[in-house]
């Protein structure tokens, strides 16, 4: 009896809620299915025969910093094995995040708006709203997992290893769906929720690729779940057993998110909230733009001083990677580049994907503005002496010294390894490289200002310039895209200082680009309303 009366009205909610959140679904099933669909459509295009498949076994041997991302390349011979390597871990990735957002926004995110306190004046137990927020992520996992395994297959992938990596695509995001269920509980609010989950499930990405790079013991993967999603290698294994331990994984977490509901109260965390000052002391703009954005900078600002731990130790690494290669043996006695030129490469692109990292915080200060003005409170503050210019600029200020300060820590911290591991490189090389990134970071962020400047309701555009810079940067090369292609990534004009030291005209006209963006978003905000 008490069982049914916790999950009342669980079905009417879960249909409702489906009706009318569904359309917020399609972008996290949309970028498994294009990953997926477009590595068997391009893969024999690009790669007809056995010596083009080889060398580029070799190429993506040759940047351990991809290990990072995409994980062991078991087979890169077959359009299976490619696909695998390629989608597997962004896809699942992208279905995990989805699954966060969905679960924290219908759980704790109607809790902060006030429509969980209407929902809870109609028939609905205590439990129901958990367990629908819940049940949307699990649905929306098992729809792009599902529905990428099918086109996969159309496409001319395999039907048995597209089925299982959809499968694993579905297991990681009922995975995290689990998560976001518990620090639900723990938050203060929705979005301290979402980002101790996103916190979760970056570190738990990062090490999966660290430890498969660095030929770490084969215990490590089983301690990580993406390690069992990994473990499924479609196309040179199929097992399914592993996606057993993710299901179970995930009973046992919504098992525990239900009983810490019930030891919380409402509106609230676990870990509860500090009380202001019994007077205000923010006597400026951007003194309330790091108010409230403190937590977040702060957070970002350790993550990164770990990721650098993990990027440095990796760089220290590298050269016994490449030498344990044979195929980069061969290329090297043939003349055709040096480990020292490999070492430096890896290190742009290391402190690359740092930017990209880094850029995230920039978007989120911005996105957070555009939160203020919907809840209504960044009219009270222009309603006094302030300036809407001059309310935009102190968010704009963090939104840019954010990141900055980010690929800066992780530039020392991997400095510090490098500078030990003799790889030719000094520690002012890989600072001033870090330094040369910042710009790119600029152009990123630059580009969500002009978005939440002039067309706020569009605001989740202002995730376009991560998104593209990822894909151009990291999965460009793969596909052998043209250099004007590849140019629309920011990253791709940053200067390899150890190469050359003098070529910053890439950066003077991402700069320009910057200038522009901003100036977009300046006037789109000083002319349009609020919200």
């Amino acid at each position: 009896m008490a069982l049914s009366a916790d999950i009342a009205g669980i079905g009417p909610l879960l249909r409702a809620s489906v009706r009318h959140e569904a359309r917020t679904f399609a972008p996290w099933i949309l970028i498994p299915i294009a990953l997926s669909v477009s590595s068997v459509v391009i893969y024999p295009l690009l790669f007809p025969d056995v010596p083009e498949r080889m060398s580029f076994a070799a190429t993506i041997g040759s940047n351990p910093a991809l290990g990072l991302i995409f994980g062991p390349a078991f087979d890169l011979g077959t359009v299976d094995g490619f696909n695998a390597w390629r989608s597997l871990a962004l896809g699942g990735f992208a279905v995990a995040l989805g699954a966060i957002f969905i679960v924290v926004g219908a759980s704790r995110g109607q809790e902060d708006s006030g429509q969980a306190e209407l929902l809870a004046s109609g028939v609905l137990g205590r439990q129901s709203r958990l367990l629908t927020a819940v049940a949307m992520g699990v649905l929306m996992s098992v729809v792009a997992g599902a529905v990428t395994g099918v086109v996969t297959a159309w496409c001319g992938g395999g039907w048995g290893a597209s089925m299982i990596l959809g499968a694993g695509f579905t297991a990681t995001g009922a995975t995290f769906a689990s998560i976001a269920a518990v620090t639900s509980q723990v938050g203060a609010d929705a979005p301290t929720a979402s980002s101790i989950a996103v916190g979760i499930l970056g570190v738990l990405f990062v090490l999966r690729g660290f430890l498969y790079s660095v030929d770490a013991p084969s215990w490590t993967t089983w301690v990580n779940p993406l390690g069992w999603v990994t473990e499924t290698r479609p196309a040179s294994g199929d097992h399914w057993v592993p996606l057993i331990y993710s299901v179970l994984l995930a009973v046992v977490l919504i098992a525990l998110a239900v009983v810490l509901q019930r030891s919380r109260d409402f509106g609230q965390g676990l870990i509860a909230a500090r009380p202001g000052p019994a007077r205000g002391s923010i006597r400026s703009p951007l003194g309330l733009a790091v108010r409230l954005n403190r937590s977040t900078a702060i957070y970002w600002s350790v993550a990164f001083v770990g990721l650098g731990v993990i990027f440095g130790y990796f760089a220290g690494s590298v050269k016994d990677i490449l030498a344990s290669s044979p195929a980069l043996t061969e290329i090297f006695a043939g003349g055709s580049t040096s480990p020292a030129d490999l070492t430096s490469a890896f290190v742009v692109t290391i402190l690359g994907l740092a930017g990209i990292i880094a850029s995230i915080s920039g978007v989120q200060t911005m996105n957070r503005l555009r939160t203020e003005e919907l809840g209504d409170r960044a009219e009270p503050v222009l309603a006094t002496a302030v300036s809407r210019v001059g309310y935009l600029r102190s968010s704009i200020l963090l939104a840019l010294a954010t990141p900055a300060v980010c690929v800066v820590v992780a530039g020392v911290v991997m400095s510090v390894f490098v500078s030990f591991a003799d790889l030719g490189l000094s520690f002012g090389t890989v600072i001033l490289q870090s330094l040369a990134t910042i710009p790119a970071v600029w152009t990123v962020v630059a580009f969500s200002v002009a978005v939440i400047g002039a067309r706020p309701e569009a605001r989740v555009a202002g995730w376009a310039g991560v998104l593209l810079s990822f894909v151009l940067t990291l999965l460009g090369p793969s596909f052998k895209l043209p250099n004007w292609a590849l140019g629309f990534s920011p990253f791709r004009h940053v200067p390899d200082v150890a190469v050359d030291s003098s070529n910053w005209v890439g950066l003077i006209w991402i700069s320009l680009f910057t200038v522009g963006f901003l100036t977009v978003g300046v006037v789109g905000f000083r002319s349009r309303d609020t919200p």
